[in-house]
């Protein structure tokens, strides 16, 4: 599959999106034309490098950045009208962040629940929610503790489960386990690919790590530097479910290969 190939009916449909920061002489272009869809239930990554514009694309899928040319649609409904963010087409979307951002004068279930409490879902119903969430992602026990008790891997547990406590469809990824060790990155990302497999959830992950984003994705969509532009986008060939003894493989170590070649061309 690639960047042009067309859905029957796809879960998000991007359309010659661009993004210019500024005007005049001192404007910058993050995004430059980009075209994608991606099916239901598909986990794709945005591969490039630091300051390339993945977060900027990321941002105008969640409906948080407007972009000046083109658009995004999810499940058939455009994300921008008129310059103004559509709510109904981003209910479904929700979104991680690098940073867990946990308040940290409420319990880790409260602020896994603070979703459900904005939307005004009852406290029993929304307590009883972020408790079984919680125990999906690992942090059962941890419920009534607080966030600053808590690992750097056991807070970005907390925000992955904050960000599925409204069972979204689609879920965004902005590099959440970029600052945490290398196996505590490992574990999490089996544990991220378990719970989207499970819900069905189509899922956008930002990364710049070319193994992580080879070993996570269904597709990886591979974008030069500033202005971003798509170069490719590559299909991953290995079956689900995937452990971590699919990354000493000499297939595996081919394709990264290949996924860092690319960038580096396109750096070019």
């Amino acid at each position: 599959m690639t960047a042009e190939t067309v859905l029957a009916d796809p879960e998000i449909r991007i359309s010659g999106l661009t993004k210019i920061f500024g005007e005049g002489q001192g404007a910058v272009t993050a995004i430059s034309n980009a075209n994608l869809e991606m099916r239901q239930g598909e986990f794709i990554s945005l591969l490039g490098p630091s300051g390339c514009g993945k977060t900027t694309l990321l941002r105008i899928i969640a409906g948080l950045e407007v972009p000046t040319q083109g658009g995004v649609e999810v499940r058939g409904l455009p994300i921008w009208v008129g310059g103004k963010r559509d709510r109904a087409a981003t209910r479904p979307v929700s979104m991680m962040f690098q940073e867990a951002r946990l308040f940290p004068w409420l319990t880790v279930a409260e602020n896994v629940a603070l979703p459900l409490r904005i939307a005004r879902v009852g406290q029993a119903e929304r307590m009883a929610r972020a408790r079984d969430i919680c125990a999906t992602v690992g942090l059962k026990g941890f419920e009534d503790a607080s966030p600053t008790a808590l690992s750097g891997g056991m807070r970005q547990r907390a925000s992955l489960a904050r960000a599925l406590v409204t069972d979204p469809q689609v879920l965004l990824l902005d590099e959440p386990f970029g600052a945490l060790d290398a196996m505590t990155r490992d574990t999490l990302n089996l544990e991220l690919m378990d719970v989207c497999a499970r819900a069905k959830v189509t899922t956008i992950l930002v990364t710049h790590s070319i193994a992580e984003s080879a070993f996570l994705s269904d597709r990886v969509v591979v974008l030069a530097p500033r202005p971003a532009r798509i170069l490719d986008v590559v299909d991953i060939p290995f079956a689900r479910p995937r452990d971590l003894n699919l990354q000493r493989t000499a297939e595996f170590q081919d394709l990264v290969a290949s996924l860092r070649t690319q960038m580096t061309e396109g750096a070019e």
